[in-house]
């Protein structure tokens, strides 16, 4: 097969690349681009739960599961943040409406054709490069593209002075009772117990007043086993949100690692990462989808202009120079982690403390959002940082 561009997973990074494609703009240029998604089995990811923010309508509103205007933060001893977020709302994508989507629209077009192929080995070829995958009936397809854009995992972070990993399971709770403010996200909810290293809270997308996503989330250096996981969830559900009758009707478990490494955006000539894989999960925060629109954004208008499509840098050097020193303090205990969140959302306006974490802020605004940091711990770390060497992580 040869097409200009050659997507390769049907990932949020894939498959918004594809979309962007699949609708050129009246004065742009048509390309054509070949989408390699992973058939049902053992390479295809696990159905997930996408969260953002954003001011107004969206392009995916239509596929939402909830949007919410309020969000709670909880400290250690329950005292709790209730913050308007408007503007804003923050949104509720699950991955398997942004696949159907994604291929009715894809299938609408005829620029972009979907391909269901593990993609095997990524090589250089004259003119562009060349993907080799694998057909679910084992089955072999080449594809070759002028460009081509992985949004695969890479097989190992790259070195970081810092890496800490975000891992979490969710329960899809069900409840006989009306227990659940369907009004309100409880972001971060501090009163689990709180590991020797790192911290841990719990995180609640009602949907309705007897349905919601229940998670408990680490910042840690290492992941738990399932039953870690679920322990930990029964408790947060009964002992802490006081929910005892109730059906879990399905889960969801992730690990996103937070980390001051520097991704590559460009592996070749003609091969360039998108996505998480090219940095754009948020180090500090975890959050991947908006900065994923962001990049993908920008790669489509390169190439319907026709030009040369590197994928900018999903955050600015000031946002990752904080988020740097952030993770370095975290993982140092310079700072106690429930009491820096908390206070952040106490004191700093909640619209302008997500666009903050979001990289959407200015200067002066960035150094508003610093007054209500412990300065000295910060300092310290910020002191620090140049002299940590850049070590590989361990495989997670």
């Amino acid at each position: 097969m040869e097409s200009e561009v050659a997507v390769v997973g049907a990932g949020a990074a894939g498959l918004s690349l594809a979309l962007r494609l699949a609708r050129p703009p009246a004065a742009g240029r048509r390309v054509t681009a070949v989408l390699l998604a992973a058939p049902p089995g053992p390479f295809r990811a696990a159905r997930r739960t996408w969260c953002y923010w954003e001011a107004g309508t969206g392009p995916y509103d239509e596929v939402l599961t909830a949007t919410w205007q309020r969000l709670r933060v909880r400290s250690g001893d329950g005292w709790a943040v209730d913050a308007a977020i408007a503007p804003l709302r923050y949104k509720m994508l699950r991955s398997d409406a942004f696949e159907a989507r994604a291929r009715r629209d894809i299938g609408a077009g005829s620029c972009v054709t979907r391909v269901e192929a593990v993609a095997e080995r990524v090589e250089s070829a004259p003119g562009g490069a060349l993907v080799h995958a694998r057909l679910a009936d084992g089955g072999r397809v080449t594809v070759r593209a002028r460009w081509v854009f992985d949004s695969r995992p890479p097989a190992r972070l790259p070195p970081a002075r810092t890496t800490l990993l975000q891992h979490f399971r969710g329960w899809f709770v069900r409840t006989r009772r009306p227990v659940f403010d369907p009004a309100t996200v409880e972001l971060m909810d501090f009163r689990t117990p709180q590991p020797a290293h790192g911290l841990s809270f719990g995180y609640v997308l009602p949907t309705s007043p007897h349905d919601a996503l229940v998670e408990y989330t680490e910042f840690s250096r290492r992941v738990l086993g399932r039953d870690g996981y679920d322990r930990a969830l029964r408790h947060y559900t009964t002992r802490i949100l006081g929910v005892h009758e109730h059906e879990v009707t399905a889960c969801e478990q992730g690990v996103i690692p937070m980390t001051d490494a520097d991704f590559p955006r460009q592996t070749a000539a003609s091969v360039f990462r998108i996505g998480a894989a090219a940095g754009a999960t948020r180090p500090a925060t975890g959050y991947t989808f908006s900065a994923v629109q962001r990049q993908t954004r920008a790669v489509a208008a390169a190439l319907h202009a026709g030009h040369r499509p590197l994928p900018p840098r999903a955050h600015s050097a000031r946002s990752r120079l904080m988020d740097a020193v952030l993770l370095h303090a975290l993982d140092r205990g310079r700072v106690d982690g429930p009491a820096f969140f908390t206070r952040l959302f106490a004191r700093v306006p909640a619209p302008r403390l997500l666009r903050f974490l979001d990289g959407g802020t200015s200067l002066p605004e960035d150094l508003s959002v610093g007054l209500h940091v412990p300065v000295t711990a910060m300092l310290g770390s910020a002191l620090t940082l140049p002299f940590v060497p850049r070590r590989s992580a361990p495989p997670t």
